[in-house]
């Protein structure tokens, strides 16, 4: 090929024939940057970030010749959530990663341009941090944990086999979750099931809301997830413990800590596919005609160590259902 620069006519014809799918051959000794604001510490989280790089890797992104992440944590303080994610912006990276809606509201205030790629969201289009799930608009797409009410009546249901005089249970949400549209949809479920529904607000004193949970006469728990409980899940397992009362969490982490059932996404997957947006994006996709979609896996954890402890026994059609039993 005399005369001609070789890379520059690869270059050239790629782009006319490939468009988008030759971005990543553009400049090829590119190294493309992904920002992850944390409220907790990286260490804490390393496990659940591990699917989403190796999924990266999996699409031919190597840290420290074409990719690079920056991690920034707020060591556990929400507070400081704006500061850390100004610090990103700040770096200009191609793409920032958040976890939870504090965290993508916080980038989406900081930057209208750099996109946002969400992996556990949660009631986004309520808190406007996107239009709608099929047309996103702005610059935040990704991945949304809430399926509506139907994973809160399985919960109650598997309660209801572990526990048949279920009668009352109490929902510990966070405040930063609260939402009086889902409390009465919860009522509601609770109600079709012949369920109490008794909303308690589950704030850094993990101890008073038990308290107050025990003082309404509960006979189980349901347990929302957000950074801090999931920092904090061993202590929220032990307080359970301590109240001898059988709680059902989102997350199989707090399962592995001791808890007696989670029921909830595959967060594995979810992150896994968090990669698959940033790889459109960086390859020339904009967020805004990316929808957003649901979780398609779902995972069902029981410990029998704890049901024992509790006194309970476990039927074997839902130990049947479950993806792992620890005994």
């Amino acid at each position: 090929m005399r005369g001609i620069n070789r890379r520059k006519f690869l270059f050239t014809s790629g782009a006319l024939l490939a468009g988008p799918l030759s971005v990543l051959a553009q400049q090829p000794g590119r190294i493309y940057r992904i920002g992850i604001p944390l409220i907790p510490p990286r260490a804490s989280v390393s496990p659940e970030y591990a699917p989403f790089e190796q999924a990266l890797r999996d699409l031919g992104y190597t840290l420290g010749k074409n990719l690079a992440i920056d991690y920034r944590s707020a060591d556990g303080k929400p507070e400081r959530i704006p500061e850390i994610v100004q610090e990103i912006v700040r770096n200009k990276p191609d793409v920032i990663v958040t976890g939870i809606d504090p965290v993508t509201l916080a980038a989406k205030a900081a930057t209208k341009t750099i996109p946002i790629v969400m992996w556990l969201g949660f009631d986004v289009v309520g808190r406007s941090v996107v239009a709608s799930l099929a047309s996103p608009g702005g610059n935040v797409t990704g991945l949304t944990i809430d399926v509506g009410p139907e994973t809160y009546t399985k919960r109650i249901e598997q309660l209801k086999e572990i526990l048949p005089s279920l009668a009352r249970v109490a929902y510990l949400v966070s405040p930063a979750y609260y939402n009086p549209a889902f409390e009465a949809s919860e009522t509601r479920v609770g109600s079709d099931l012949g369920v109490k529904v008794i909303h308690v607000t589950l704030t850094d004193d993990f101890e008073r809301a038990f308290a107050a949970a025990a003082q309404e006469r509960a006979d189980a728990l349901i347990i929302s997830t957000s950074s801090t409980h999931y920092e904090r899940r061993a202590e929220l397992v032990a307080l359970a413990a301590k109240y001898r009362l059988p709680a059902s969490y989102t997350l199989r982490q707090f399962v592995d800590a001791g808890g007696l059932i989670s029921y909830g996404p595959n967060i594995a997957d979810l992150a896994r596919r968090a990669a698959g947006y940033v790889d459109k994006i960086l390859k020339g996709a904009k967020p805004a005609d990316l929808p957003v979609e649901r979780p398609i896996k779902f995972e069902l954890f029981i410990n029998l160590k704890t049901a024992n402890a509790l006194g309970l026994t476990i039927p074997p059609s839902l130990l049947l259902q479950a993806d792992k039993v620890i005994e």
